[in-house]
């Protein structure tokens, strides 16, 4: 059973930066990539990012391109979404997604609030 879980969200004011972290635990056997999506209040799941696992392939979403940077660090099996520049309309649940064998798993969410 693998598991992801995110950390490190956090209120932070407009013009800000922070850092979040997946890690994933358990058997990741044929892991292919991690990502980041996140859901605003009354808004769909809206891709972030992704980065495979093989390689480090980088690939955003059209909204934060320029401003966020996803990186992984193998051993330990997390994955970083560096977000600079923040905007209030950064502001949602921001999920890992972790693509292992053509299953998609889930992180429970880290809430980011950009406001001042």
């Amino acid at each position: 059973q693998v598991q992801l879980v995110e950390s490190g969200g956090a209120l932070v004011q407009p013009g800000g930066s922070l850092r979040l972290s997946c890690a994933a635990s358990g058997r990741i056997s044929g892991l292919y990539g991690m990502a980041w999506y996140r859901q605003a209040p009354g808004k769909e799941r809206e891709f972030v990012g992704q980065i495979r696992w093989s390689g480090g392939t980088t690939d955003y979403g059209d909204s934060v391109k320029g401003r966020f940077t996803i990186s992984r660090e193998l051993r330990k099996y997390t994955v970083y979404l560096q977000m600079n520049s923040l905007k209030p309309e950064d502001t949602a649940v921001y999920y890992c997604n972790a693509n292992i064998l053509s299953r998609e798993l889930w992180g429970q969410g880290t809430q980011v609030t950009v406001a001042s």
